[in-house]
């Protein structure tokens, strides 16, 4: 999917593509562009059978609510084993010797970094899944089937992704946690509340479009953001996303390459997204202004 995702950026920069006739692209092309596209920058002139593969866009809480879930558990396991000396289920620890390899007893990870990030990612997902629920205004939009499992998954394998970045094995006791902490988890814990704080205002701003000021929602339709960091980009939430993965880059003190692996593919996906977006709104509002970027202040 990556991949699918970094084809569609080559093939078509942002802000240049034209409304196209059904036909134009090639088969396979047409499917790999609406297995990528969800929301508004779906295509109309879709194949018919492509519909039966669509959910819709607000089951996006159940990406949220499985994270909320499935990372709590490994925070509480964390903890447990780190805490009370306790080990890791059987289970789980099959699934790590598989998943991490030879990685996981070669870590050079702080244990405090890897709590600390398991803490972020839980209560990044509790934040997301309390704005799904009762924060977002969704219409009809739809997800691709294959985009909804992958999303299901991506969180599962994320988890565990994290616990792979730290030998947990080698737990000494609460004392030494103390120690650990350095200008890494300051920085990194700074932006991660700030990109946070940046994502859920954005998400307010949106949501407002469809409410006023009531709350009570009074229409479906899309309409144009103003006001904070929209007047420098077309999709802050998106940028704020990305923030959030590097501030957990930075709590992980730069020491995780599968991290920094992770941060590129959320960079292809938000940056492919923000553009589809910026293409919507440029195509569908005449006076959008032209001066915004796409996704990165002053960059796309």
């Amino acid at each position: 999917m990556l991949t699918a995702y970094i084809r569609d950026i080559v093939r078509h920069p942002p802000c240049r593509r034209q409304k196209t006739p059904k036909g134009t692209f090639p088969v396979t092309d047409r499917r790999q562009r609406d297995l990528i596209r969800y929301g508004k920058t779906k295509q109309c002139n879709r194949d018919y059978w492509l519909h039966k593969l669509d959910v819709p866009k607000r089951w996006f809480w159940h990406f949220y609510a499985v994270s909320v879930v499935w990372n709590g558990l490994l925070l509480v396991l964390s903890l447990h084993l780190k805490l009370q000396n306790q080990s890791y289920p059987q289970w789980l620890t099959y699934f790590l010797s598989f998943l991490c390899g030879m990685q996981w007893n070669e870590s050079q990870v702080p244990q405090l970094s890897t709590l600390l990030v398991q803490l972020f990612l839980w209560s990044h997902s509790l934040r997301r899944l309390l704005e799904c629920l009762f924060v977002s205004v969704y219409s009809e939009g739809v997800i691709h089937m294959a985009q909804y499992m992958f999303g299901i998954g991506y969180y599962i394998i994320l988890g565990l992704t994290v616990i792979c970045s730290n030998n947990f094995l080698d737990a000494k006791g609460f004392g030494s946690l103390f120690h650990q902490l350095d200008l890494g988890h300051l920085s990194g814990t700074a932006l991660f509340i700030s990109a946070s704080l940046l994502q859920h205002s954005s998400l307010v701003t949106l949501a407002m479009l469809r409410t006023g000021n009531s709350g009570t929602v009074k229409t479906f339709v899309h309409g144009v953001p103003h006001g904070g960091w929209f007047e420098l980009v077309s999709c802050p939430h998106y940028f704020a996303e990305l923030l959030i993965y590097i501030s957990l880059g930075l709590v992980f003190g730069g020491l995780s390459l599968t991290w920094w692996t992770v941060v590129s593919y959320v960079l292809f996906n938000q940056a492919l997204a923000a553009q589809l977006c910026q293409e919507f709104y440029m195509t569908k509002f005449e006076g959008y202004p032209r001066h915004r970027y796409a996704f990165i202040p002053f960059v796309l």
